[in-house]
């Protein structure tokens, strides 16, 4: 089991390196007990998971199954989160009316868990948040839970980055329950910079004091596999590329993984609402829980017409998903979507499409699409294939098809909405986009087939962590 001094220290990529690592001895199978995140996946028998464990089984060699991550919670706002069980949504519940049902949620969790037990040799666990919020205790089911439950090893990880790592882990062991401190069996420290021999004697004192080995000092690295949560937005490093992509970041902005194969070959800017797009080589709309609450911020903060200003000046914006609903001329909701009740909103009136929310159903599969739209962009690769996947409540209706059956293409061709999460990682249309993109500024854009970075990552991971202590652990068990 890992668990960290607080969120976003490294956890999931951990796991997804051990994954990789161990399923070279064992038959490996990642498991997060319970998720928030915006960020999903779909998996082949149409289950929503949280994307971390789908990059983790992806990782071990495996088909991600619901069972991997049985309680996935996706934030829509005023405090209400859509609450998935086995990868189906089941209702959208208040925080204190969620925990009221934690032991069913318990019990959920622990069945799945059981059937992950039953066809793999080993179980790498994934904590969530921080390992010691003393608040929490008696209805945390993802560390004390399952700590409880499974009785495995733990190894603490602590994110150095932001100063305090050694009170962090510390003050983490401390505040640990008296039944599962024990479990721990050794610590990580993640995203150090600067010289090893300037932290050994930190390092030397923090296993004195805990009885504890450091098992690894991990490096900070950029690495291409995909970010858990939006909070990973604000690590995000700009490059010197001089194409630049300005996706706008929504405030419910969900799976914005879908851009994150284009860091390598363009600018990509996040931008709020309320800033400017000038400078920008193309747009993009991304995903959203909300797309109703969103589309009202986009109109309030000017943002909705500075994207219609842009695409006048033939500047392309690609929607997907949520984005792709307000790309279109209406927005109906009949109280399913929004947090205001039954409502309409205009959309941006870029494509000749209207959507609307009329039953708590949501779309959730992997598909495959054929290239059908026209224009500058789709044009080249026309009659091609696209693999993605569908995560998304409403029905949108109208406009000329760019992928077979699904989304839309303007005229011109440069404006395209789509429902298709996972589009940027089909190399023939990032190349023909990006080609497009170059092309205009009178640059050469050279075809790229792109990494998982999986085992880039998990060379970083052997080389930094004993591994040695990790098998005798193992071993021991």
């Amino acid at each position: 089991m890992i668990v960290g001094t607080g969120s976003h220290v490294g956890k999931s990529i951990l796991v997804t390196a051990l994954c990789r690592i161990l399923s070279k001895r064992y038959s490996v199978a990642p498991f997060k007990a319970q998720n928030m995140s915006l960020n999903s996946w779909v998996t082949r028998d149409g289950s929503e998971i949280g994307i971390a464990q789908a990059i983790q089984a992806k990782a071990a060699g495996i088909e991600p199954t619901a069972d991997m991550n049985p309680v996935l919670l996706k934030p829509k706002g005023d405090h209400r989160s859509q609450v998935i069980i086995l990868g189906k949504p089941v209702v959208d519940k208040e925080a204190g009316d969620y925990y009221d049902s934690i032991d069913d949620v318990m019990s959920t969790v622990s069945g799945a868990f059981m059937r992950l037990c039953s066809v793999h040799e080993l179980i790498i666990i994934e904590g969530a948040g921080g390992a010691a919020e003393i608040n929490l205790y008696h209805r945390d089911i993802v560390n004390t839970g399952m700590a409880r439950l499974v009785k495995p090893p733990i190894i603490l990880v602590g994110d150095i980055e932001r100063g305090g790592v050694f009170a962090s882990i510390y003050g983490t062991l401390q505040l640990m329950p008296v039944d599962i401190k024990p479990l721990v069996v050794g610590l990580i420290i993640n995203k150090f910079r600067g010289d090893l021999k300037i932290l050994e004697p930190g390092i030397k004192q923090l296993e004195e004091i805990t009885g504890l080995p450091v098992l690894g000092v991990i490096p900070y690295t950029n690495m291409r596999v995909p970010s858990e949560d939006s909070v990973s937005i604000n690590d995000k490093t700009r490059n010197s590329n001089p194409v630049k992509i300005v996706v706008i970041r929504l405030p419910h902005i969900s799976n914005f993984t879908d851009f994150e194969p284009l860091e390598h070959c363009a600018d990509i800017e996040y931008v709020e609402p309320g800033e400017e797009l000038s400078g920008s080589d193309a747009i993009i709309l991304p995903g959203t829980k909300n797309t109703m609450d969103d589309m009202k911020v986009l109109l309030s903060s000017g943002m909705g017409q500075k994207i219609i200003i842009e695409a006048k000046k033939g500047i392309p914006v690609i929607g997907i998903c949520g984005g792709y609903q307000m790309l279109g001329t209406e927005i109906i909701d009949s109280g399913i979507e929004g947090t205001g009740g039954a409502s309409s909103i205009n959309g941006l009136g870029l494509l000749n499409v209207s959507t609307q929310f009329a039953k708590y159903e949501k779309q959730t599969r992997q598909v495959e699409k054929p290239i059908t739209g026209n224009g500058l962009i789709l044009g080249p690769i026309k009659g091609q294939r696209v693999t993605g996947y569908e995560i998304h409540m409403g029905k949108t209706e109208g406009g000329e098809p760019a992928f077979g059956d699904d989304g839309s293409v303007s005229e011109n061709g440069i404006i395209i909405g789509t429902y298709l999460h996972g589009l940027f990682e089909n190399d023939n249309f990032r190349n023909s986009f990006l080609s497009y993109l170059y092309d205009q500024k009178g640059l050469i854009y050279e075809n790229k087939t792109r990494s998982d970075g999986i085992e880039e990552l998990s060379a970083i991971i052997k080389s930094h962590v004993n591994m040695d202590s990790i098998y005798r652990m193992l071993g021991e068990r």
